[in-house]
């Protein structure tokens, strides 16, 4: 191992990283929590900052897997559909099968310039959770509690708002709802032979409420919807601990156009509930016929392209390593030349705690502790 990647692999630079992103994160929630006086004032204002102020928390994330880590991100797509990247409003359908999939989706985000205004719907309990579920709030992001008859208007008024967003975003959508998981695909399985659908070996069946509800909503706003489907090489299971060790992996995402060779606009797809329900469950039969492609030959039938590398995710976090490091190691000093055993002691405490913190976010990525949503029957309820 050369030193760099010594260097990668030890716990104090993790800890480092980690101050980094969580001071400066909730110093950024701090600052757009004064943004809100904007809101009666300036709507389309408070949208922009906040849209700036969000960049400079998910790019760190995303400097992590580009500048960090070294990972190789190639796109699969088809290179007129490829000029339209980032021009545009998009919904993106994601699979939903490793832990750093919402990191790879945000890398793409970032090539095409869409990061800080990229939209998700994703649980409400997410909301609650420091730097990255309160800055979504202020992106006004789409959150659900998963239970449709108490979701279905919240979350259309929210889409509803986005209609004259001023940015352009990519809204990313995991039609499945929740992780892959051999237990969820078992039983998402057992209701694809129950409702007489066709059975998928490299998915779960789709939730197709939300997804028919977004594109309703977003009509006239959103120009394409984007299917893609994400791999890595060599049977690669990449983890977010792995990406903060510095470990290089290799994606590969199949990124089209609705279907494949071709573009289509969102007027075509189905605006009747069920009709786009069963056009939701056909695209995810053709999803699992690429993955076992995929699995078969290690590529994909399209044309490989490798977005430019930005320099604008490692120039941010430099100016936030700049900004807080020189603090830090000056307390640390004054505390070591006080000798004092209480304040070593403290020290050594805070050291501690962060250390269960940083365990804990990494762990919410984590798929063994992921959402148990999904495991139940009573809860498969597809339409």
């Amino acid at each position: 191992m050369d030193i760099v990647g010594f260097l990668k692999s030890q716990f104090i630079c993790h800890l480092l990283i980690c101050y980094i992103f969580i001071v400066s994160g909730l110093i950024i929630n701090f600052i757009q929590l004064f943004t809100l006086i904007l809101w009666p004032i300036n709507k389309q204002l408070f949208r922009r900052i906040n849209c700036r102020l969000a960049y400079c928390i998910s790019s760190q994330m995303v400097m992590l897997l580009e500048w960090w880590s070294g990972t190789d991100c190639t796109l699969y797509t088809d290179p007129e559909s490829y000029k339209k990247y980032g021009k545009e409003n998009a919904i993106v359908i994601l699979n939903h099968n490793f832990e750093i999939d919402f990191l790879c989706g945000w890398n793409f985000c970032e090539r095409f310039g869409v990061l800080g205004s990229s939209k998700v719907l994703a649980k409400k309990e997410l909301s609650y959770m420091p730097i990255i579920g309160w800055m979504w709030y202020f992106l006004e992001i789409v959150f659900c509690k998963r239970k449709w008859e108490e979701d279905r208007k919240t979350v259309m008024q929210k889409l509803l708002n986005l209609r004259d967003y001023p940015e352009n975003f990519w809204f990313l959508i995991h039609c499945e709802g929740t992780r892959f998981t051999e237990q969820k695909h078992q039983i998402s399985m057992q209701v694809a032979e129950a409702k007489g659908l066709p059975k998928l070996k490299y998915h779960l069946l789709p939730r197709t409420k939300g997804f028919a509800v977004t594109v309703q909503c977003l009509r006239n706003v959103v120009s394409a919807v984007y299917d893609s489907t994400l791999n890595f090489r060599n049977n690669e299971n990449p983890t977010l601990l792995g990406v903060l060790n510095g470990k290089k992996y290799h994606a590969d995402l199949y990124f089209l156009l609705f279907i494949i060779g071709r573009r289509i606009p969102l007027e075509e797809v189905p605006e009747d509930e069920q009709e786009c329900s069963n056009w939701l469950h056909k695209l995810y039969q053709e999803k699992d016929a690429f993955q076992e492609e995929y699995y078969r030959t290690g590529t994909y039938p399209a044309v490989p392209i490798v977005p430019p590398q930005r320099p604008w995710t490692l120039l941010n976090w430099l100016f936030w390593a700049l900004l807080l490091l020189y603090p830090l190691f000056k307390l640390l000093i004054n505390m070591i030349n006080s000798g004092s055993s209480l304040t070593l002691a403290s020290f050594a405490f805070v050291i501690v705690m962060a250390s269960v913190g940083v365990r804990w976010m990494i762990g919410v990525t984590e798929i063994n502790k992921g959402s148990t949503y999904g495991n139940n029957d009573n809860k498969q309820k597809r339409k």
